[in-house]
């Protein structure tokens, strides 16, 4: 499980180092293999075990390419999923496609979302940490179903 909000930055060749307590999870899950692709409804990139992002292509593969909603959702995601690997420092080069689409530069943050990562650019993150914190003081939102119930 990941989780927490690691910032990091990202060297002159787009690569950026996974954090230690991390790096034993995606060699022993996925020998350090990985998908990155964009994220759809946020301006940040996603980036998955490979095993999890099995389970993603699964529930895909499950979607009319007839419907165009469905296929709109399959062509972004599976489009924009680019392979990559870990290597022995523990570093991924995220391709520059993938940069340019979520605007990272040199400071980002590593989200742990449970299962993947979310990459946000360092701006981004306060900005985004800032209006969902709004959102929740202020009470602007409907709570779904499984909100209602949720308690920590």
């Amino acid at each position: 499980m990941f989780r927490g909000a690691n910032p990091l930055s990202i060297d002159s060749k787009g690569r950026l180092s996974i954090p230690t307590r991390h790096r034993d999870i995606l060699l022993s899950e996925s020998e350090g293999r990985l998908v990155c692709t964009v994220d759809l409804h946020q301006p940040c990139l996603l980036l998955y075990p490979l095993i999890e992002w099995e389970d993603v292509e699964y529930k895909l593969r499950g979607l009319s390419s007839m419907n165009p909603q469905e296929r709109r959702v399959q062509r972004v995601l599976l489009g924009n999923a680019h392979e990559i690997d870990m290597d022995k420092s523990g570093r991924v080069l995220l391709p520059n496609q993938l940069r340019q689409h979520a605007g990272l530069e040199k400071e980002i943050r590593l989200v742990g979302q449970l299962n993947k990562f979310e990459i946000w650019s360092e701006s981004r993150w306060i900005e985004q940490m800032a209006e969902d914190i709004e959102t929740e003081l202020t009470g602007d939102f409907e709570l779904t179903e499984r909100l209602k119930d949720f308690s920590f």
